[in-house]
């Protein structure tokens, strides 16, 4: 597969990870684990979902002028991705997210964006030439929404599909969801963006409906151990997730997006594509961290 066939845009950040028997109430104070330090950011998590599940793919981000910004850079390199396109910010530090990790396998996050927040349209000029050439592009949430607007409208008559998961949650305008060929939000972020409360499989089919609605093509509603449900072409497909014990849940959502936008690029249809996603955030969920738990493509064969 050519290294541009997928370009992923996004976020990259240094997680700090600490395990601790329950996420800390407002004014609490508990004592955790050790802390860990692994890559991540929902950009670089899916990019390298991408890289090691595909036959790898093009990541652009914007990274931070620190030791987190040299130490993100050196990770991805050794992942099977052009990493060309990686910037940096001469004056903000790099992404920073703080993670706490419940023994249910749940976390609490917070993320400091540094430089993937200066990650603005002046800086993507030499992007679009491969943007042209590009079968898919994905992007998230965690850079400034000016540039998701700026990539989606630049797509809009290209051949490229263009795929956003839209988080973390936030209302996104009529306009950039028209653009918008393939949608993948979980129960929150559904609700947040079609009005509907989504709490179950008939509330996610209604909310599902209202984005379509607004001119999404085809949406994919995330609903963790529930499985995964499919709206296309007016029908409503549910994808059941694979039973697991969860230990971190951390990048599960950015796994499914990497690996559904392998299959769709290897020729899958939807439906099958999202089989392999939810096989592929299933393992993930096994392991700690958000890029450690990414798995290779052999262990979903197997």
């Amino acid at each position: 597969m050519s290294e541009r066939k997928i370009i992923v845009i996004g976020s990259s950040n240094l997680d700090l990870v600490v395990r601790a028997g329950h996420i800390p109430a407002p004014g609490e104070t508990i004592m955790g684990d050790s802390l860990r330090m692994i890559p991540g950011g929902k950009g670089a998590n899916q990019a390298v979902a991408v890289a090691r599940l595909g036959d790898g793919g093009t990541f652009v981000s914007k990274l931070g002028a620190d030791l987190f910004g040299d130490q993100m850079r050196e990770v991805l390199s050794q992942e099977n991705l052009d990493t060309s396109y990686l910037l940096t910010d001469p004056d903000l530090p790099n992404g920073v997210a703080l993670i706490t990790v419940d023994d249910q396998g749940e976390n609490s996050i917070v993320v400091a964006p540094g430089a993937n927040g200066n990650l603005l349209p002046a800086d993507l000029a030499n992007v679009l030439p491969i943007l042209d050439q590009a079968e898919i592009v994905l992007m998230q949430l965690e850079t400034p929404i000016e540039t998701v607007e700026f990539i989606a409208k630049y797509l809009a008559d290209k051949k490229a599909l263009f795929v956003l998961n839209p988080a973390p949650a936030g209302k996104l305008s009529d306009t950039l969801l028209s653009h918008v060929d393939l949608l993948t939000p979980n129960e929150t972020e559904a609700s947040i963006l079609s009005g509907v409360q989504v709490v179950d499989l008939d509330s996610a089919r209604c909310a599902a409906a209202k984005l379509k609605e607004k001119g999404v093509d085809r949406i994919i509603v995330t609903l963790g151990e529930k499985g995964a449900l499919i709206c296309e072409n007016d029908n409503f497909i549910l994808v059941e997730a694979e039973k697991v014990t969860p230990v971190d849940t951390t990048a599960a959502g950015d796994v499914f997006n990497g690996a559904l936008c392998v299959a769709l690029s290897e020729g899958k249809d939807l439906v099958s594509a999202v089989r392999f996603a939810s096989s592929a955030a299933a393992i993930s969920v096994t392991r700690m961290g958000a890029q450690s738990s990414i798995p290779m493509r052999s262990e979903i064969t197997r």
